[in-house]
């Protein structure tokens, strides 16, 4: 459900009501206590409440959703407030949510917002969602794309500083980010993609004008690659022409060098309906492209599901309606599935041991009902 002083539980309760009675059962991963005092204060209705994920899944299955309670909010916490509880108790969710879907136990995760300066508070060290799948998934090469139907872009570089971007690069890489859009592409899209490749320089470097030849020493032997393996792509272009509505027409997805290089234009055009996917992972993980709103949350509850709407249609398309297909995306290598106590352990710092005693993973009984993606 993400921070739970956010946004976050208003638009799972809401896109759970809006899609009603549908092809998958969705498993709430957070505080039962956070959805009832919401439910009560925005006159939501709420799921029944189960206490293992085993009894979670089988009564998503039976009666479309279900909450599977993890306590993790030891005292008073106050919404629309960052702070290292809440912070903590959004990873907690997460790495839950990571070990049911490594486990078959759930098909794909849906991720709500989660607030980057509260979880650093709480001592995780991972600066956000991409890479905190990345890792405790232990995915041998992993990228976010983020989708509309306006624009779709995918990222070389992510959470860092500008100054640490031309550092990060490498031919391998944009390779793979390139690759891994291309398999994405024809699984959403139904067809091999048309891609084009955004310079990291203005002017895509002007022939080593600007900048420090990155284009030519990563970007362009990247493209030539891709492009003897059979994908159709263009680039590098300049980055402040290429999202034109020309190009973005018949242009199937933009692979881009760093954040604000998609995130500008795609927010520009599809704020609302925008969804962020992590590509390369073993499993099945979209997410809404909104933050935490800590000004209006738990306010007026007029948050606009339509990002958590969206994120859940593709996480269903993804998965293909079936449970074995949402791996589809692996993208290559991926090491061992971690283990739940690796996954406690990894990203913390000092106080990994005071937090570690309180995590805990329900036994789950592997009989299911497959016929039904669970979310």
């Amino acid at each position: 459900m993400g921070d739970p002083a956010g946004i976050g539980p208003e638009v799972c309760l809401k896109a759970w009501r809006g899609r009603g009675r549908s092809d998958c059962g969705f498993v709430f991963f957070g505080d039962a206590d956070v959805f009832l005092k919401l439910s009560q204060a925005a006159e939501l209705p709420m799921p029944p409440v189960a206490h293992s994920l085993a009894d979670a899944v089988s009564t998503a299955h039976a009666n479309g959703a279900a909450i599977f309670h993890i306590e993790s909010l030891r005292s008073c916490w106050e919404p629309g407030v960052v702070s290292a509880m809440t912070g903590e108790a959004s990873y907690r969710y997460i790495t839950t949510a990571i070990e049911a879907a490594l486990g078959g136990e759930v098909d794909a995760v849906v991720t709500g917002p989660i607030h980057k300066e509260a979880l650093r508070q709480s001592g995780v060290q991972y600066p956000g969602h991409t890479e905190i799948f990345e890792a405790l998934t232990r995915s041998g090469r992993a990228c976010m794309m983020l989708t509309s139907d306006a624009l779709t872009c995918s990222f070389v570089t992510t959470h860092v500083g500008l100054c640490d971007v031309p550092s990060l690069m490498s031919v391998q890489r944009i390779l793979d980010v390139i690759e891994l859009t291309d398999q994405a592409i024809a699984k959403i899209k139904g067809h091999r993609s048309r891609l084009v490749v955004c310079g990291l320089n203005p002017h895509a470097g002007e022939s080593g004008l600007f900048g420090n030849r990155e284009e030519e020493r990563f970007i362009v032997p990247a493209i030539e690659a891709a492009r003897r393996s059979g994908v159709e792509i263009e680039g590098p272009l300049p980055p402040d022409t290429a999202f034109l509505p020309n190009r973005r027409q018949r242009t199937d997805a933009f692979v881009c060098m760093y954040h604000d290089q998609g995130h500008i234009p795609l927010k520009a055009l599809s704020f609302e309906t925008a969804v962020n996917t992590t590509l390369g992972l073993p499993i099945v993980r979209t997410s809404v492209d909104h933050g935490t709103a800590l000004d209006i949350a738990w306010k007026r509850f007029d948050a606009d599901p339509t990002s958590m709407l969206q994120a859940v249609a593709l996480a269903m398309k993804l998965c293909g309606g079936d449970v074995q297909s949402s791996n589809l995306l692996r993208g290559g290598s991926c090491q061992s599935p971690i283990s739940a106590s690796q996954l406690v352990t990894e990203a913390r710092s000092s106080n990994e041991s005071a937090t570690d005693s309180r995590r805990h993973f329900d036994t789950v009984d592997e009989s299911r009902d497959s016929g039904r993606a669970t979310i």
